[in-house]
């Protein structure tokens, strides 16, 4: 039992309100620039209220695109950053809720090893595998494709040993019944494990979209059209200019909508995401 002294609270308080500020200012500087003209922003004399320029610089960012730099308008980018998100996050959980079914229920030779060699890879990420990766993407002509932007992405030893440690608490009892009842292994694991595995999914589903929709050096790679591009690598090229300021008022309108939909995601399965952990800890 934790003693309630009202001067812990407080230093607690306090530091969580310091953290909260170090956090949140920079996102709320971002959206002020976001609602005042280039003018404004780049003077280094922009106010802490918010601007009349709003509707224009998000109209412009969503519908129109940059004039000096990329065109492309936010929202190609945006649907671009989603498919690639939910499909890296769906094909992690797929793989890795097969992976983990058949090290946890299947009996054959060489099963722990398998399983080791699936952990070792999470040693290894994109940055050292990058080049045999792209030479298979680009011999598969799977360049400037969501394909091309997903399937490499969707193999996860993290997710794989998540599962299997919520299997693991499963008791036996339950795949005697199913066994009793009849069915077979894509019956109890449709039947009975998908069931109990939602909050897990759910979780998975959250970090997985969160680092699908946050990939920077992967697109930057395999995307050569800026109809292909998505919301991160958008944003690098509204800042990089030679001759010319940055449209800083965009920049900053683009990246307030890229939080959107992350954001979004977490708020919306926020109580799953938190018995997706706890359970799996369990």
């Amino acid at each position: 039992m934790v003693e309630h002294r009202p001067l812990s609270d407080i230093i607690a308080y306090a530091i969580l309100t310091l953290g909260v500020f170090i956090v949140a200012f920079p996102v709320y500087l971002a959206l002020i620039a976001s609602t005042h003209d280039a003018a404004t922003v780049v003077g280094g004399r922009m106010p802490l209220s918010p601007g009349d320029q709003m509707l224009d610089n998000y109209y412009r960012a969503v519908f129109v695109g940059g004039a000096r730099t990329s065109r492309e308008p936010v929202a190609q980018m945006l649907i671009n950053s989603f498919i690639s998100a939910f499909g890296i996050a769906l094909g992690k959980i797929f793989i890795s809720m097969l992976s983990a079914y058949a090290v946890v229920y299947f009996r054959f030779p060489f099963r722990k090893t398998a399983f080791w060699i699936i952990f070792v890879t999470l040693m290894l990420p994109v940055e050292v595998r990058i080049y045999p990766t792209y030479k298979v993407v680009a011999d598969l002509k799977m360049l400037d494709t969501y394909a091309g932007l997903i399937l490499p992405l969707i193999a996860s030893a993290t997710g794989t040993l998540l599962f299997r440690q919520f299997f693991m608490t499963i008791p036996e009892e339950l795949l005697e019944a199913s066994r009793i009842d009849g069915a077979g292994p894509f019956r109890f694991f449709w039947d009975t494990l998908l069931p109990l595995s939602v909050t897990t999914i759910a979780a998975l589903f959250v970090i997985q979209f969160i680092y699908g929709w946050n990939q920077y050096l992967w697109p930057l790679l395999i995307t050569t059209q800026d109809s292909m591009q998505t919301i991160v690598i958008g944003i690098k090229k509204m800042l990089y200019t030679t001759d010319e300021l940055a449209e800083w008022q965009l920049a900053m309108a683009t990246a307030i909508l890229a939080m959107l939909p992350p954001v979004a995601v977490v708020v919306f399965m926020q109580r799953l995401f938190v018995r997706g952990l706890v359970e799996t800890e369990k």
